[in-house]
């Protein structure tokens, strides 16, 4: 029989959610950016403003369906709605920013609000030389030992997998409980 997971993949604006999936969806990543204007426009040229779907085909038995969030808090009515029915969540963070630490933390506690599903969270853009210490950002995070803050490059498929199948892992123990 087969089983379907579905996992969000949420964080603040431009910490690599939506290059994330798309590194390892096995379908064209529904999307729905839009071109951004003023400041943010220094950072990229387009956002997310109601969620990414990708897919991924583990095996004969299990699809994970993956849905990312927005991350501008102008479009935050959208977490509730993506968080329905999930049984895991990625919280991305920006290795390289830390002034978007607090905001991380923000939606890391939102998300534990609306369900108590297993979380990880994805240190992101770990490849570039000003990317915080995994541990740093530990502390900075306020995270217990015991949350899992993985290294990660979300243009990278192998640490894009990593993370998916640990978060995976602890979500398959809760289920066997």
């Amino acid at each position: 029989m087969m089983q379907t997971v579905k996992m969000v993949v949420t964080g603040p604006f431009n910490s690599g959610k939506t290059e994330f999936i798309q590194t390892v969806s096995e379908i064209d990543v529904v999307s729905t950016e839009r071109k951004i204007t003023a400041e943010a426009e220094k950072i990229k040229e387009s956002t997310t403003v109601a969620m990414d779907f990708g897919r991924i085909t583990v095996d004969d038995e299990l699809v994970l369906y993956l849905f990312g969030t927005p991350g501008q808090k102008r479009f935050d009515f959208m977490w509730e709605i993506l968080s329905e029915g999930m049984l895991g969540f990625i919280v991305m963070v920006d290795s390289t920013r830390p002034e978007t630490f607090r905001e991380a933390r923000t939606i890391l506690e939102t998300f534990r609000a609306y369900a108590p599903t297993p979380y990880v969270v994805a240190a992101n853009k770990q490849d570039k030389p000003d990317a915080w210490d995994v541990e740093d950002m530990r502390i900075a995070l306020r995270l217990d030992k015991n949350i899992p803050l993985l290294p990660a490059v979300a243009r990278d498929k192998e640490s894009v997998k990593t993370v998916l199948i640990e978060l995976l892992q602890i979500i398959m123990r809760e289920i066997s409980k």
